[in-house]
């Protein structure tokens, strides 16, 4: 099996959402779609591959999001032979995108066309449910395994190929721009839950990955360090914020006070000024702290 990164360019930007180009024994396969919004590029990066429409007979999806599946529907039109496979909980959402769009309305407002475009539903006889209990699905003249690995999002899903070790990782496995050692961790609301994605962690560290591909964005080899700098950020930015709701602080003063503290990080890890902006792209401090006091919230509540 070949694995090719497509760099869907979002908003004009290269290297913030990719979608992974599986190819093989005559077949091919896609691992994420990306927003409708990056569809041309997706569409250019196939044709310029040798890649024709037909020839993908399957699409991955690591989870619902719009930056990881917003183009399925449109997909689904213009891919004829390819069927889509998306997490048991996800499934619904993609036959009926309204609930999704409602949600993600409420963190986007006004931007959505622009970042996202239209986001149509995915006929339900082109979908496959999977439970990420370890599905084996032949694909590009291999096979790639589903794990379940919620923590981002209740419905996620990582994939495994393991004949080259890659583990096409989505959002479990953080941000991370090529070149660059610093993980960022994707903690947008409403299903972000800290205890459970350190648990996927643990998965990912059983699976024992040669690589980890992050749709945001490309392939790292360095596993082990790249996890541990994840998991240790993850639960020190938690616990950087909820120090601070405890101190009364607003929403706005804690992303100020996040951004400065994470920027800070990034620098320190060698990146470059500019690295800064790229990183919001695919994860802004605002949306980050959102989803870790909601998180906190609910946590309290249920205690």
């Amino acid at each position: 099996m070949k694995i090719e990164t497509i760099d869907l360019n979002f908003l004009g930007t290269e290297q913030v959402i990719a979608s992974y180009l599986l190819t093989g024994d005559g077949s091919a396969a896609l691992v994420e779609t990306g927003p409708t919004t990056c569809l041309e590029s997706l569409m250019d990066g196939l044709e310029s591959r040798g890649v024709a429409p037909e020839d993908i007979e399957q699409v991955f999806l690591t989870h619902i999001h719009l930056d990881h599946a917003g183009a399925s529907g449109h997909l689904a039109g213009l891919l004829p032979n390819a069927m889509f496979y998306v997490h048991e909980v996800g499934y619904p959402h993609l036959v009926d995108p309204s609930r999704l769009l409602k949600s993600a309305t409420r963190i986007y407002g006004d931007r959505m066309g622009e970042l996202w475009g239209e986001t149509r539903p995915v006929p339900e006889e082109r979908l496959v449910a999977l439970s990420g209990e370890g599905e084996e699905v032949g694909t590009a003249g291999g096979i790639l395994t589903a794990h379940y690995t919620p923590g981002h999002a209740y419905h996620h899903l990582a994939f495994h190929e393991p004949e080259s070790g890659t583990l096409f990782a989505g959002d479990v496995a953080g941000i991370r721009l090529p070149g660059r050692s610093y993980v960022r961790p994707p903690t947008p609301p409403p299903e972000v839950d800290v205890e459970a994605w350190v648990q996927s962690i643990g998965t990912l560290r059983q699976i024992a990955p040669a690589r980890l591909c992050p749709t945001h964005f490309g392939c790292y080899e360095d596993v082990e360090r790249h996890l541990n700098e994840l998991e240790q950020r993850l639960e020190d930015w938690l616990l950087f914020i909820e120090e601070r709701m405890d101190g009364g602080a607003g929403r706005d003063d804690i992303a100020a006070d996040l951004k400065t503290k994470g920027d800070e990080e990034l620098l320190a890890e060698g990146a470059e000024p500019d690295d800064t902006e790229h990183y919001d792209l695919a994860g802004n401090y605002e949306m980050l702290v959102d989803g870790l006091m909601l998180y906190i919230s609910r946590r309290r509540k249920n205690s």
